[in-house]
């Protein structure tokens, strides 16, 4: 009896120290996973993704794609919502790093949502999210943490896109973020150029090329950003906003 006791109590401390082992081995999750649009999607919208750090491959994938499938787009992944409920998205990279993102699905609301003058959030997020590949890219380089995207912030910075400034309007660009919701003070960049080819790399290249708005896309004071481009009659506007925690913005 104590033999068959002890065999037992052998086998159960060599499957706990297998579970820990196998627990101890798992990849951490270490790769960050945003949606553009939020954590809430409604059927037939599509949502960038958002994964970091940048500048690495991933692949994702759904735990449902019947309810939200994903898509590549480029170098970008696109979550399409399909059905009512609830999945998770993975993102790997080859080091086994792994993050997740829980997206819940709901009925469109048969009320039109109101257009917009020029191209919508959506139209222009691969040139968006290129150019904040871009700029955390160039963050790291000079030694600071990259920015997380704020949903406030693209809005605010989408808004003052499409209104087509060629010089700054402090006073507008700081009612934009009030209204778009983002509570703290700002930094910002603005550049216009003519054409609309390779509008990422040059918007940050232009920016990089000013010391000025170099210092403001480094600046380590800022946890995160927001972009937005308008291309309109072969001209591409752009602006970058960065917010700056427990600062405060004066229009507001």
């Amino acid at each position: 009896m104590r033999q068959k006791w002890m065999s037992a109590a052998l086998a159960a401390a060599l499957f706990w120290g297998l579970a820990v082992s196998a627990w101890a081995a798992a990849p951490p999750n270490s790769i960050r996973v945003n949606s553009y649009k939020g954590n809430s999607l409604e059927i037939g919208e599509r949502s960038g993704l958002i994964i970091g750090p940048s500048g690495a491959a991933y692949t994702v994938t759904s735990s449902d794609p019947d309810t939200v499938a994903v898509e590549q787009v480029l170098t970008f992944w696109v979550a399409v919502a399909k059905s009512e409920g609830t999945a998770e998205i993975t993102a790997a990279n080859r080091a086994g790093e792994y993050g997740t993102l829980t997206l819940t699905v709901a009925a469109a609301d048969p009320a039109p949502s109101a257009g917009k003058d020029s191209a919508g959030l959506t139209d222009n997020l691969e040139i968006r999210l290129e150019m904040i590949r871009l700029i955390n890219q160039a963050r790291t380089a000079n030694g600071v943490s990259e920015l997380s995207v704020n949903e406030a912030l693209m809005n605010a910075a989408q808004t003052c896109s499409d209104r087509r400034y060629t010089w700054h309007h402090s006073q507008e660009e700081c009612q934009a973020a009030k209204d778009a919701g983002y509570p703290y003070g700002f930094g910002d960049n603005l550049t216009v150029f003519t054409g609309t080819a390779n509008a990422a790399q040059r918007a940050v290249d232009n920016w990089i090329s000013s010391p000025g708005h170099f210092e403001t896309m480094i600046d380590p004071a800022c946890d995160c950003i927001g972009v937005g481009v308008t291309q309109y009659d072969g001209i591409t506007y752009c602006f970058m906003f960065v917010g700056i925690p427990n600062s405060v913005n004066f229009y507001a």
